[in-house]
């Protein structure tokens, strides 16, 4: 029976969600986050859409493949599912609302599940820790490049 580990995380983004919500496009995400790269597999418009279907690579495993089941603007939500194939799958949402002072919060969920030792190897790396990080990084990025028009480079305080 495969592991689950489910982390969430509240980011707070200088910007009206209209401004936030397209930001969180696999094509749109290399405009601001150091670091991600993916190849669209299919998507009618090019950008975020339901049904959208993309890769990323990550060192020494197969092609994680993405698919976009849910990108509801109104609603402000987006869904993903991933797999990496032989590890794990992942259950993914982000769920942007505006605060009160004309920002916005994006809440984070991530459910990843084992598939296979490999996946269990995995989830024993994807610590509080290393997710915090990621998630903070994640949030300072988009924030500067709002801010600045540029892409936040790690180490930069």
């Amino acid at each position: 029976m495969g592991t689950r580990i489910v982390r969430t995380y509240r980011q707070t983004i200088n910007a009206a969600p209209d401004v936030v919500f397209p930001l969180l496009c696999p094509v749109r995400e290399a405009e601001w986050l150091e670091g991600w790269r993916c190849t669209m597999i299919y998507s009618a418009s090019g950008l975020a859409e339901d049904g959208a279907v993309f890769t990323t690579s990550g060192d020494g495993e197969p092609d994680t493949v993405w698919i976009m089941t849910r990108y509801d603007r109104e609603a402000g939500l987006v869904d993903f599912t991933r797999v990496t194939p032989g590890s794990r799958t992942c259950l993914l949402r982000l769920a942007v609302s505006a605060t009160d002072d004309g920002r916005s919060h994006v809440d984070i969920s991530y459910a990843h599940t084992s598939l296979t030792p490999a996946g269990d190897a995995y989830l024993k790396t994807w610590t509080n820790e290393a997710f915090l990080e990621a998630m903070v990084f994640w949030e300072r990025s988009m924030n500067h490049y709002l801010k600045t028009g540029a892409r936040l480079q790690r180490g930069t305080r």
